[in-house]
């Protein structure tokens, strides 16, 4: 499969894996191990969930892996927070905005999704309270 030009989030988390790969090289390069690996880990896992939501055998499926996209985008957020507040790190807000525009976009997706599955969320809630 070839990567959409269409996606946005596909294209988004692409590139920022590709970013977070140059960043953590460049700790690494710095002795700053611990943190690189961790960042790498979960930085690069937002786009494989995200892509791997694309093959979804179902809606629900589809939903659970944006969600631990969205799980993985959050600790990224808090590797990135550390780097920036840590003495010693070289550190580029351009990196906190390119998260939080995934955390965005995820986020609408999943209201979306979760709209589709469900149905509004007045009638989604009248069915949580009809159980």
């Amino acid at each position: 499969m070839g990567i959409n030009k269409q996606n946005i989030i596909v294209n988004k988390t692409v590139q920022f894996s590709l970013e977070m790969i140059l960043y953590c090289e460049m700790l690494c390069k710095e002795r700053k191990f611990v943190v690189a690996n961790q960042l790498l880990k979960s930085s690069t896992s937002i786009g494989a969930n995200v892509m791997e939501a694309q093959h979804a055998e179902s809606p629900t499926d589809f939903l659970h892996k944006m969600k631990i996209a969205v799980k993985e985008a959050n600790e990224t957020y808090y590797w990135l927070h550390l780097c920036e507040k840590s003495i010693g790190y070289h550190y580029e807000m351009k990196y906190q905005q390119y998260i939080e525009d995934i955390l965005n976009i995820l986020s609408k997706i999943i209201i979306t999704t979760k709209q589709r599955i469900y149905g509004l969320p007045g009638e989604q809630k009248m069915k949580i309270q009809r159980q």
